[in-house]
């Protein structure tokens, strides 16, 4: 079921002022915000979380998906995988975290075999299709992959929840506060 999804986009961590580098402040910060949201969807009923592998704010977003599954062991997590070939050129480590993930991901989405030019936005249209939830990190630039996936979403009225890289500030087209208030009181009633 749609309303029961979320998928992730962001930007790759060449963009953010930290780089690669995920002992930085801002970055360790970036994970709890999306740990949190992360949790409060899944409180409020969502059970399928989309991710399409790339780099950084998509393996981040995995990896809290597949640690919750202690906590909820119904939440499934779909690697939507714009072509083969993804991971060839990345480095020894990262495609090992890659890999690892990919592992462990209840169900895969295989866009192409092999890379073309429109593979990475057909995987952005397919998991905001597939999702009734967009959570995304985003500076708000009208250019890149992050910033074609959140107007398509928006496009589509998906509910988008947006955290800014730098600033840290969380954004919505949804109401967040009543989206916690309802995971409260499901996690109060035991459901």
């Amino acid at each position: 079921m749609m309303e029961q999804s979320c998928a992730f986009t962001g930007h790759r961590p060449k963009r953010f002022s930290f780089g690669y580098n995920e002992d930085d402040k801002k970055c360790i910060r970036i994970k709890e915000i999306l740990r949190e949201h992360i949790t409060t969807l899944a409180d409020v009923g969502v059970h399928t979380f989309y991710t399409g592998m790339a780099l950084g704010v998509d393996t981040w977003a995995a990896e809290i998906v597949l640690e919750l599954k202690e906590l909820y062991p119904h939440i499934r997590l779909i690697a939507v995988r714009p072509c083969e070939t993804q991971a060839d050129s990345w480095t020894e480590e990262q495609r090992e975290r890659y890999f690892g993930i990919l592992a462990q991901c209840d169900e895969e989405i295989l866009i192409s075999g092999n890379y073309t030019n429109s593979c990475m936005f057909e995987r952005d249209r397919r998991m905001v299709d597939l999702a009734a939830y967009l959570l995304a990190v985003y500076d708000g630039d009208a250019r890149g992959g992050a910033a074609y996936t959140v107007r398509y979403a928006r496009k589509n009225k998906r509910g988008v929840i947006t955290i800014h890289p730098e600033t840290l500030e969380v954004g919505a087209n949804i109401n967040l506060e009543a989206l916690r208030l309802r995971a409260q009181i499901r996690r109060d009633s035991g459901k």
